[in-house]
């Protein structure tokens, strides 16, 4: 449940990101560009627009809808509560104090 989920918040996250970038600039600064020309031509502007709106509401709707599900999911889930730095194994607090080398033998 848990993978089935995820897959679908991320595949939600990533049509969400390709319908607002296909949605026309309201500040004209990408008209010289092309901005919104592929996407006027398949419908009328007004159209074109109206579409991409409610796509993006139900998409963003969605993502948020999956994000709750996924938070629950994770917070209900059987899982060891606790810090990381709880469950690490406990050493010694004093460093160790490395031991004088020892001479060379002569004579070898």
């Amino acid at each position: 449940m848990e993978t089935i989920l995820l897959v679908i918040h991320l595949l939600i996250a990533i049509f969400l990101v390709a319908v607002i970038l296909m949605q026309r600039s309201g500040g004209g600064a990408l008209d010289g560009l092309g901005g919104g020309s592929g996407a006027s031509s398949f419908l009328s502007v007004r159209g074109t627009g109206n579409l991409l709106t409610r796509v993006t509401a139900v998409l963003a709707t969605l993502f948020f809808a999956t994000s709750i599900a996924l938070s629950i999911y994770y917070k209900s889930a059987e899982r060891p509560s606790g810090s990381i730095l709880e469950q690490a194994p406990v050493q010694d607090s004093a460093p160790s104090v490395p031991s004088a080398p020892s001479a060379p033998v002569a004579g070898k």
